[in-house]
């Protein structure tokens, strides 16, 4: 530490006041000790600080290893040994017992006058050690979202690699493959020797040059088209082509078949349907279920049947998907009127009722297509149930964000959502009040604009007061 050039000319001439409000200034907490580590005198930097450690009396008098935790001991033991070694003396970090959580202060010492006593200053840590926890809670976010990101990213490449139709993403604007999975390259394997980087719509005859270019502008003018049939070679394919957007870029996302799924009369696939992807949607912890245009079943995993607690397949064939997702007759029409206007939807929070009266938190997400010229929608159903909110709630925040607060919409009435959020503003009003009239009922209710009868009734309707304060609330308003 650089200390002044000439300390005498500069601060000899102040008085002991002078000297110790000058000390007190420049720490927020500030103790003078005994040489046997005893606290002669303290001074606090604030009413509040001084509250949050105790009453400054009840330190005076005390070993001063006495008033910090157990493990912050050995430090007020080097503590005390540093004030005769000025060069060599450290800020050193220890906690005191508070109410509520420990309170960290820094502290360094020094020796003062002939008397052998130590000065011991210190500052306060909380709001360093605020923002340490908040940063901790920003890492741990950001590594939950990372984790997320990473795993949908595996599900994606899994899905991709092991598809058993060819899948393609082409680039919007110059029509160049920019990836393909292993069964596309295994299509195209007669016709070009690698697909990435390669024109889309030069690769299939000449023929279907105009019927593959109205169809891509089709599709980027409404965001979905029918299947279409192309030929590589002469050899017939289906194409099916839907577009989407990624970091400002529009992508085109082509399937392509060498033969169409064999469906039955109700559009569901047939027995004979053996693919990779097939067996990877079955396996998938998530819930895959597929639909026609009335809600029919026409599909569904191990995964749903789970959640919707059905015994059996033909079960879930059996029914209507609104049996299950959501009140009846109203989340699934309003995800129905959303797929048939926009073709996809994402993260469409809602509930699935199980056959044995279990009720389960999930996420939907869905698209429409037509196959063999027929609506059919497919559903990717999450369970919710166990997902981590927030872990760190502060002091008088608001116990439901926004968002929290529209996911109830749907699965709680208006009327109850409206009653809920009146009384947890009312409830804070009150405890707002109350503390700034330092718990001053006749102060509170006139702030509040309140009778003091009314805000008595609060009170006991939000269990602010306790039985003495409800007996003498009782002698004075009798009924």
């Amino acid at each position: 530490m650089n200390g002044f050039l000439n300390p005498k000319d500069a601060l000899g001439g102040i008085s002991a006041e002078q000297a110790s409000a000058l000390v007190a200034a420049g720490a927020d907490i500030t103790l003078v000790l005994e040489a046997d580590g005893t606290v002669g005198d303290a001074a606090f930097q604030g009413a509040e600080l001084a509250a949050d450690l105790g009453a400054r009396e009840k330190w005076i008098g005390k070993r001063w290893a006495d008033l910090v935790t157990v493990e912050s001991r050995p430090k007020i033991l080097a503590l005390l040994r540093d004030a005769d070694n000025e060069a060599g003396a450290r800020w050193r970090q220890v906690n005191h017992p508070a109410v509520g959580t420990d309170l960290p202060v820094l502290y360094r010492t020094t020796r003062i006058g002939k008397s052998g006593r130590i000065l011991a200053y210190g500052r306060d840590l909380r709001s360093v050690s605020s923002l340490q926890q908040r940063l901790m809670d920003a890492q741990q976010s950001m590594e939950r979202d990372y984790s997320r990101l990473r795993s949908a990213e595996t599900r994606y490449r899994l899905l991709f690699q092991q598809a058993a139709d060819g899948v393609a993403i082409v680039d919007g604007t110059s029509q160049r493959i920019v990836e393909a999975n292993p069964a596309a390259e295994q299509l195209f394997a007669g016709a070009v020797k690698r697909l990435t980087g390669r024109n889309f719509t030069e690769i299939f005859d000449a023929s279907n040059a105009k019927l593959l270019a109205d169809t891509i502008a089709g599709v980027r003018a409404s965001g979905r088209s029918d299947e279409i049939q192309l030929h590589l070679d002469r050899k017939p394919l289906k194409v099916g082509i839907a577009v989407f957007r990624q970091e400002g870029t529009t992508l085109l996302l082509v399937r392509i078949a060498a033969v169409a799924a064999a469906t039955d009369a109700r559009g569901r696939p047939t027995a004979t349907e053996d693919s990779a992807l097939a067996r990877l949607v079955e396996q998938s912890p998530d819930a895959f279920v597929s639909c026609d245009g009335a809600g029919h079943v026409l599909s569904a995993n191990a995964a749903f049947l789970e959640l919707a607690q059905l015994s059996s397949l033909d079960q879930a064939l059996a029914g209507t998907l609104d049996s299950w997702v959501g009140r009846d007759g109203i989340d699934f029409n309003v995800l129905m009127a959303n797929l048939r206007q926009r073709a996809s939807v994402r993260l469409f929070a809602t509930t699935l009722r199980g056959e044995l009266g279990g009720r389960t938190d999930v996420e939907i997400s869905a698209a429409a297509a037509v196959t063999s010229g027929k609506p059919v929608y497919c559903f990717a159903i999450r369970n919710v149930a166990g997902r981590v909110r927030s872990e760190t709630k502060r002091t008088r925040e608001l116990p439901h964000s926004v968002e929290q607060l529209t996911e109830l919409v749907g699965r709680v009435s208006l009327k109850e959502l409206v009653r809920e959020t009146t009384d947890m503003i009312e409830r804070l009003c009150i405890e707002a009040a109350l503390e700034l009239t330092r718990d001053n009922r006749a102060s509170a209710a006139e702030m509040l604009g309140l009778s003091r009868q009314s805000l008595y009734v609060k009170l006991r309707r939000y269990g602010l007061t306790d039985a003495a304060s409800e007996d003498a609330v009782e002698a004075e308003h009798p009924q």
